[in-house]
């Protein structure tokens, strides 16, 4: 299972919207077959693995991440292709969040006589498939937010400027979550203070650009930013303004999409649930928020962050400097905690890491192959 897992890991990037899943037929205690999903290629983990197993497959034992589908989508039933292989026992990590086959696939091979065992390394698959769960039962995009800061919480000495905080090992680390992301969300904030790319440097192989999200209610995006100077299909903005104006047509011109929402607030913010229910129908499955103090808190109150990472160097800024999230002390006092925490180091920096959501939990279904 450990080696399945690891083949799914190899998918990141290019499955979504479908999930990360990797596959092993063992035979004798050796492997003689193997494979993870790329969405473009169309076969599952488990035809993958057939196929490469071939003959061999039948009497063996598949191990695969997430419980087969039978239902046909793309393409046809995994549970169908399992059995006519002769697959005689299959080991999976965790049940498919997908209210389509959900316990179908294992009662459908079990029915056929195999031999069908769960929860093998379940914590770590559903790790892996956290965003997916997500997205497949309500629509919506797993949030997480990231953010790096000092030991006292600070983002930057003075607002509307950048200061660099963590070391290369955590900037490596987050250019991995970024390549892991289908979109990365920021506002207007950090754009004019920064002057951002936002891009996936890792040079690994992706299937669709990552969707670049700046949050623009009174749309004051510059045209000469770099955001705005390399954009090419992948740069969305959200804001309260008409999309008639001339500065909305101009951006438009340059190749920026925009989209309207409706105000959250009297003061004219943009309704951060509408957005995301926009990724979520342009089926995107994962947005990392990479923002300032406003966006941060706002994310936050709004409900709608997930997961968050916080990447702290061992340092201090002082008073007068920008905190992490603006929140009221109404939200703080009613705030829900992280749960599910770790801690990981990079260097002389380390990331705390926790959930507000369990997103395996009961959500109303969508169903997508």
């Amino acid at each position: 299972m450990s080696t399945a897992i690891s083949l799914a890991y190899e998918s990141i990037a290019l499955a979504h919207p479908n999930p990360h899943v990797g596959a092993v037929v063992v035979k004798n205690g050796r492997n003689i077959g193997e494979g993870f999903h790329e969405y473009e290629k169309r076969d599952h983990a488990e035809i993958v693995a057939l196929q490469r197993a071939g003959a061999k497959a039948r009497g063996a034992t598949m191990y695969v991440t997430l419980e087969p589908c039978c239902h046909q989508g793309r393409t046809g039933p995994c549970t169908k292709a399992i059995i006519a292989a002769g697959i005689a026992r299959v080991v999976m990590a965790m049940r498919d969040p997908n209210p389509r086959v959900a316990g179908r696939g294992i009662a459908e091979l079990r029915r056929a006589g195999i031999e069908v065992s769960v929860g093998t390394d379940e914590r770590n698959a559903r790790r892996l498939n956290e965003d997916f769960a997500k997205w497949i039962r309500t629509g919506l995009p797993f949030v997480t937010l990231k953010s790096a800061l000092t030991l006292d919480g600070k983002i930057a000495m003075h607002p509307g400027t950048a200061t660099p905080i963590t070391g290369r090992s955590a900037r490596e680390a987050v250019q991995r979550l970024r390549h892991a992301s289908d979109a990365l969300i920021t506002g207007i904030g950090t754009v004019l203070a920064d002057d951002p790319l936002l891009t996936d440097r890792t040079r690994e192989p992706r299937r669709r650009a990552l969707l670049r999200v700046v949050v623009d209610s009174r749309l004051r995006l510059p045209a000469k930013s770099r955001l705005v100077k390399s954009a090419s299909r992948d740069l969305l903005v959200f804001t309260t303004q008409s999309l008639e104006s001339a500065k909305a047509r101009a951006l438009q011109k340059a190749g920026v999409e925009i989209v309207r929402t409706r105000p959250r607030n009297r003061r004219g913010r943009v309704c951060l649930d509408s957005m995301l229910a926009e990724l979520g129908r342009r089926e995107i499955v994962s947005a990392m928020i990479e923002a300032g103090a406003e966006l941060n808190g706002a994310a936050l109150e709004a409900g709608i962050v997930d997961k968050m990472i916080l990447f702290y160097a061992p340092k201090i800024m002082g008073p007068g400097a920008v905190p992490m999230a603006r929140v009221s002390p109404k939200w703080f006092a009613k705030s829900p905690a992280l749960d599910n925490i770790s801690v990981n180091w990079y260097g002389p920096d380390f990331a705390v890491e926790g959930y507000f959501h369990d997103v395996y939990g009961n959500h109303g279904a969508r169903r997508k192959d």
